[in-house]
């Protein structure tokens, strides 16, 4: 099938396409006598692998990875990769979690000192939000909180 026909039924672009042949995640395809590319069956269900593990959060690098190691991948290599990932989300879920609670923090702060008729004082507000005293609350001043992991997000999708 030629590359617009593929890209009709994966609902990819034919850029993105030649991207993932490019970086060495689809095979490249048989040519045709035009020079034309000619995809098959496997490059269709190789794309389709890759839509279902980038929408799970896998990076291009780590499909990469496991496609060149593709007659090695055993089905515990594969259980070992989803558990990783399982991983990475739950500490994702902790930071946001965390990152919930003090903007819940941060909004309470906001509104009681408003309500008060007061100003709000940025230096105050800093020490709330990053768990420093809270006389606001009329809390006592707690000992340094430890801050959540703070992961850089990979993209989910190639898209061009």
């Amino acid at each position: 099938m030629k590359i617009g026909e593929l890209a009709a039924k994966t609902g990819l672009a034919a850029s993105a396409i030649r991207y993932y042949e490019q970086s060495g995640l689809l095979p490249e395809p048989e040519r045709g006598a035009n020079g034309y590319r000619d995809y098959g069956n496997t490059a269709l269900e190789r794309l389709r692998l890759i839509q279902i593990a980038q929408s799970l959060g896998f990076s291009l690098e780590r499909l990469r990875c496991a496609f060149a190691n593709q007659q090695d991948l055993s089905k515990e290599d594969l259980l070992h990769g989803v558990d990783m990932r399982l991983g990475e989300i739950g500490e994702l879920m902790a930071t946001l979690r965390a990152q919930r609670d003090e903007l819940r923090k941060l909004r309470k702060t906001l509104t009681d000192t408003w309500e008060a008729g007061k100003c709000v004082d940025a230096g105050q507000l800093a020490d709330d939000v990053a768990g420093g005293p809270a006389s606001l609350h009329g809390k006592k001043p707690s000992k340094q909180r430890k801050q959540p992991a703070q992961r850089p997000l990979q993209p989910l999708a190639h898209r061009q």
